[in-house]
């Protein structure tokens, strides 16, 4: 039998969560939590502002990696329970634009979890379901080594 997940009670859980650390860079992009499969998986929809545009009218390839970052961190902190994370390292390879009024929706998995080190890569794409970019990254779980 499937286990039931509340995902409501998840996605309050962990925007909560995300708002008491002040990412502030998350919530400017207006995130919509869309599904969470726990140990794997977080998908979130950006809306594509105005703001967001290059001169071409497509979103700025930084902000489709920033919005991948922001959502491989909320998956690596909600899975690795530490406060401080870091990204390591972040690649992201465009495959089509995405326009304003469109959804950015970006879903991201954990393919490797270890000691020091997680390993994550992620899709996102359109309203359509057009693939729009992809991405891999390290990230460090620092174990609260700043404070």
């Amino acid at each position: 039998m499937k286990e039931q997940i509340d995902l409501e009670a998840i996605k309050k859980e962990l925007y909560n969560q995300i708002k008491a650390r002040k990412a502030n860079c998350f919530h400017s992009m207006d995130p919509r939590f869309i599904d969470y499969i726990p140990g794997k998986s977080l998908t979130i929809g950006f809306p594509v502002k105005e703001t967001y545009l290059n001169p071409a009218r497509g979103m700025q390839g930084g902000l489709i990696t920033a919005a991948f970052d922001n959502v491989f961190g909320a998956l690596c902190h909600f899975e690795s329970k530490e406060e401080a994370i870091a990204t390591i390292d972040i690649s992201t390879t465009y495959q089509r634009p995405i326009t304003m009024g469109d959804e950015l929706i970006v879903n991201v998995g954990i393919k490797s979890m270890g000691k020091t080190i997680v390993h994550m890569c992620g899709e996102a794409y359109n309203k359509e379901g057009k693939l729009v970019a992809t991405s891999t990254t390290n990230f460090i779980l620092l174990k609260n080594k700043n404070k």
